[in-house]
């Protein structure tokens, strides 16, 4: 008499990794990376810090008495706009840029990383300097200018995290018409100055005719500039910050639109 014996089934592992540890991962990588390129570096840290010194002798002759701004307000809320331009937006087109021209791009794409989580991971490392250099300024501001500490500090966090998500998806955006790595410099150039000029950065609104003012609160970064402000210095509320949230909020819908449609992943040859 013979007895059959079967082997019981073994369970099946899978391995695979979570969304969690592939951004950690791409993240970890392009921060390396952003510690390599020492241009990158400088224009990320001593900009806006350079911007901040130039534009305070310049607003020491501007009568601000009308825009419940004094001139270390002013300064130091450029400071921020600047840190969010200058560390999130110009430095990830031109990272964006060389990950599709060396090919990273299209290699990442054939592994289980998603195309949301490439463009993300890659804009972790330019996030997270923005986001510690506003939290020196903001420090700064309060034990050296006499501004106080924040008055609605979630207004405050909204507007920052609103500001790198939106000037991330710009940044991708802007990738699209960018060949190279050099000519990032000049592509970015027209967001960075109309936000300068017309977004709050450094020129307050209430110094511009109510038609120009009217206008400037429509473009790109007024929304995030707008939550900034009055979340730290106080300001306007209700339906101006509901205003100011959607105006960014449709941007950002717009960039993601654009990026879905538009970005492009292989090398522009």
């Amino acid at each position: 008499m013979t007895t059959a014996t079967t082997a019981a089934p073994t369970a099946k592992r899978t391995t695979g990794t979570t969304a969690r540890t592939r951004l950690t991962a791409l993240g970890r990588a392009e921060l390396t990376l952003l510690a390599r390129n020492r241009t990158a570096i400088f224009v990320a840290l001593l900009m806006p810090a350079a911007m901040i010194m130039a534009m305070r002798s310049a607003f020491e002759k501007v009568d601000l008495k009308d825009t419940g701004l004094t001139v270390a307000g002013a300064v130091l809320m450029g400071g921020i706009g600047t840190v969010l331009v200058q560390a999130v937006y110009m430095n990830l087109v031109a990272a964006y840029v060389a990950r599709r021209e060396e090919l990273v791009l299209k290699r990442l794409r054939t592994g289980e990383v998603t195309d949301g989580e490439i463009l993300a991971g890659t804009a972790l490392p330019a996030g997270a300097l923005a986001l510690t250099q506003s939290v020196v300024i903001l420090v700064a501001g309060t034990a050296f200018f006499g501004l106080g500490a924040p008055e609605r500090p979630e207004l405050l966090v909204a507007g920052l995290l609103l500001g790198v998500v939106l000037l991330t998806v710009l940044a991708a955006v802007t990738s699209v018409v960018t060949r190279t790595v050099q000519t990032a410099q000049l592509t970015t150039l027209p967001l960075f100055l109309v936000s300068m000029m017309g977004s709050g950065l450094f020129v307050p609104l209430e110094i511009f005719p109510d038609r120009l003012a009217t206008f400037c609160e429509l473009l790109p970064l007024t929304g995030v500039m707008t939550l900034i402000r009055a979340g730290w210095l106080g300001g306007p509320g209700g339906s101006e910050l509901l205003g100011a949230a959607l105006t960014g909020l449709v941007w950002t819908a717009v960039g993601v639109f654009a990026v879905q449609r538009w970005f492009r992943w292989d090398p522009r040859r």
